[in-house]
């Protein structure tokens, strides 16, 4: 129905537009616990199969929602209804902005992708760690951070705007993401270099503070095998306890969409189908480099349980999902699930997170 009917009329609106209403309308749903409930009737999907223990956590299914699309906590309650089995929040930034100027995001229709250049737009570390606190929700939720959106904000006190917001959302966070990848700034990747992330992590006190949630570090697609092989070395040195791969790509390779429409969106973090197969060459690499052993969340173009499988396959051990939504709706999460419980059923695997262990 979505695709049919609902997506042909939202997708005559600017993607900025759209967004803007899917938050009106999803946060007002979320003030009404009777409306939340009635999506959950619609969209929840439960298997044992695909139930995991992670962190701690009780992951009821292996797909979650992806930082970007709830920056404010203001969906959350309705979110959690609609078959996710865990939800990242943000990015979050310590003082709030406005984020770039629209237009900033945009469909690509021919590459299931869209190219975003939001800029972290938030509404600050205090007004959202509020509503968090708020928050009661049966599924796990992730806290994603990054460095405010300002260029005047960099070197040490760059690492204090980060500091700041940790030591808030480390009380409230099921786990914490540090987002050292955003394209969509002015400084560009500042937290990417290899000094500088050391000195994040040193800062936060990374594998140091035994009370701190779970910390994982998100990189970049757009990332090269030495580049992965020094960032790596530095988290493992600190301890962190795994890794979301991966974030928004800068590049724009192989796409179906014309040059020129490309050159006239310009800048902006490619997302979706597009970037689908890199991202899970990282995961692989990942995986590889740290010999299994620390959890991998993947995302970057997954829209079916076959997308999902093939990511669990290279070693991921929870999925997250923005674009697909757009594509295919808020059914995806249920089809993703069913799909991959499908697939654990035909192949007489127990459980997901044996996917990775089978070879085709």
């Amino acid at each position: 129905m979505y695709k049919y009917l609902a997506r042909p009329l939202l997708f005559r609106l600017s993607a900025d537009s759209t967004h803007d209403a899917t938050v009106k309308m999803a946060s007002s749903i979320s003030k009404r616990a009777w409306m939340s409930k009635a999506v959950g009737s619609i969209y929840s999907y439960s298997n044992p199969s695909l139930e995991q223990n992670i962190f701690g956590l009780k992951f009821p299914n292996p797909i979650g929602l992806a930082a970007g699309f709830d920056k404010n906590a203001t969906m959350a309650p309705v979110l959690s209804r609609m078959g996710f089995g865990y939800l990242e929040i943000g990015s979050i930034t310590a003082n709030p902005s406005t984020g770039n100027p629209k237009p900033r995001s945009f469909r690509l229709p021919a590459d299931r992708s869209l190219i975003n250049r939001l800029g972290l737009n938030n509404d600050g570390v205090q007004t959202i760690s509020r509503r968090l606190k708020n928050l009661d929700l049966s599924i796990p939720v992730g806290i994603n951070i990054a460095k405010t959106h300002d260029p005047t904000i960099t070197g040490e006190d760059a690492i204090r705007d980060y500091g700041y917001s940790f030591i808030i959302l480390k009380e409230i966070a099921d786990y914490i993401t540090l987002n050292i990848s955003c394209p969509n700034t002015t400084e560009g990747k500042t937290f990417e270099e290899p000094e500088t992330l050391n000195a994040l992590l040193e800062h936060l006190e990374i594998g140091k503070d035994s009370s701190l949630p779970p910390v994982l570090v998100k990189f970049s697609v757009d990332l090269d095998d030495n580049q992965l092989d020094e960032l790596i070395a530095i988290c493992e040195d600190h301890a962190v306890d795994g890794y979301v791969a991966t974030n928004t790509s800068s590049e724009r390779y192989n796409l179906k969409t014309s040059t020129s429409k490309v050159e006239k969106i310009g800048r902006g973090g490619l997302s979706g189908k597009a970037i689908a197969k890199r991202s899970t060459d990282i995961i692989r690499k990942i995986h590889k480099i740290t010999k299994g052993e620390k959890v991998i969340m993947g995302v970057g173009g997954i829209s079916s349980g076959k997308d999902a499988i093939e990511k669990l396959k290279a070693g991921a051990d929870l999925l997250q999902i923005y674009t697909a939504l757009v594509y295919e709706g808020p059914g995806v999460v249920k089809k993703i699930n069913r799909e991959i419980a499908q697939y654990l059923k035909e192949n007489d695997i127990e459980h997901v997170y044996h996917i990775h262990k089978i070879k085709d």
